[in-house]
Order: C-alpha cells, then sequence, then structure tokens
C-alpha cells in the first residue's frame, strides 16, 4: 500500500491532516523519524503559528535536507500553510526575516490587505495544466488562515512553477506545483470535499 508521511516537527494540524489524508486510502504515518520520511512515497510538511517558530522546529528537527534531497531526487512532497511557506527562500514576520528552507524562490511577506488575517472559505485561479486542482469547479472554494503570502507570483513563472492563486484584495500564491514539490497556503484538511479532492490527486501521482 502507498506509505504517506505527516512530518512531525512541533507544529501542524497533525491528527487532522493525518485523518484527511488517510481518507484517500494511503497509509498515513505521522512521525519524527527522517528515515521513514525520505523513505515514504509521500512526505507531508505541516503547519501553523509564526514562520521562524516552524523553521526553529525544521532545524532542530535537521529535516531541511531530507526535505530538499527528497524533491531533488523527484520524490513528492506536499507542504500546507506555513509549511508551504517555510519551503521559500525566506520569510518576513514582525521586521525580522527568518531563513527557510529555500526550495522555491522568494519571500514570503505580510498580505497587503485591509482585512487580516485572511480567514474563511475562498476560490482559486488553478494554473494550466495543475494536478492539485484537476477537476475543480470554477467557484470551489478552500479554507484559508494567514496573514502572511508569497505575493511574487512573476518569480515563482519565471522558476517554472504552476502558480495558482487566490485574492484578498491582491493576489497571493495559493497553491504552488513544481516538479515533485506542491504546497498549498489553505488547509485541505479544513476544506471538506474540495480539500479531499486535491489530496486525492495529490496521492494518485505517488
Amino acid at each position: 500500500m502507498t506509505g504517506v508521511v505527516i512530518l512531525d516537527y512541533g507544529s501542524g494540524n497533525l491528527r487532522s491532516a493525518e485523518r484527511a489524508v488517510a481518507r484517500t486510502g494511503v497509509n498515513v504515518t505521522v512521525t519524527d523519524d527522517l528515515a521513514a520520511a525520505e523513505a515514504a512515497d509521500g512526505l507531508v510538511v505541516p503547519g501553523v503559528g509564526a514562520y521562524a517558530a516552524c523553521m526553529a522546529g525544521i532545524d532542530e528537527l535537521g529535516a531541511a535536507p531530507v526535505i530538499a534531497a527528497r524533491v531533488a531526487a523527484g520524490k513528492p512532497v506536499l507542504g500546507i500553510c506555513v509549511g508551504m511557506q517555510i519551503l521559500f527562500e525566506s520569510g518576513v514576520e514582525h521586521g525580522v526575516e527568518t531563513r527557510g528552507i529555500g526550495l522555491l524562490p522568494g519571500v514570503v511577506t505580510k498580505l497587503t490587505a485591509r482585512r487580516i488575517p485572511h480567514m474563511g472559505w475562498n476560490t482559486v485561479t488553478p494554473a494550466d495544466g495543475s494536478v492539485l486542482l484537476d477537476g475543480a469547479a470554477a467557484d470551489t472554494r478552500f479554507y484559508f488562515v494567514h496573514s502572511y503570502a508569497a505575493s511574487d507570483l512573476a518569480l515563482l513563472s519565471k522558476a517554472g512553477a504552476k502558480v495558482t492563486t487566490a485574492t484578498h484584495d491582491l493576489p497571493f500564491a495559493a497553491v504552488v506545483e513544481h516538479g515533485s514539490l506542491s504546497a498549498a497556503q489553505f488547509h485541505p484538511e479544513k476544506s471538506a470535499d474540495a480539500g479531499y479532492a486535491l489530496l486525492r490527486n495529490w496521492v494518485a501521482k505517488l
């Protein structure tokens, strides 16, 4: 059976993510075992809270090289929420810039919007050829809870990534797909059937 590891580095909705991924029919393990993370058919990197705190957990576990090696080897990785954000080069919160894992180009910054955080259901504009959003209707909504995002869409596109956008006053990256690396700013595990469909699409490619 296909095996997915949800990386436990001290952050993220681990059990809700576990239940959501397991719904697709794969075997799911929540663990901080880096050997298991390296060997799994698919690796999920969750994350909630502050960028710096999530990176501190990644660094303490020594997980960044494992995540990077998986991507270099073409082995699937899915980042969720702050687990997406730390895949970028850096993040800026409260005027402090924190180094990220550096697998995606750009800096995660505070949303430019009248209302922050961006919380609730929102539609997205799928990238051409998106695997994760394959079959999603134009009015499909996903659940967001965040104040920061990657907004340099041109930089991501120039790097060859498929960028699905959402808009909260201004557009930002809602889903990024680049080789074996996928990431979602919203929470699939909180997005009901729409989130299940995204996870099912990801699992189908493992």
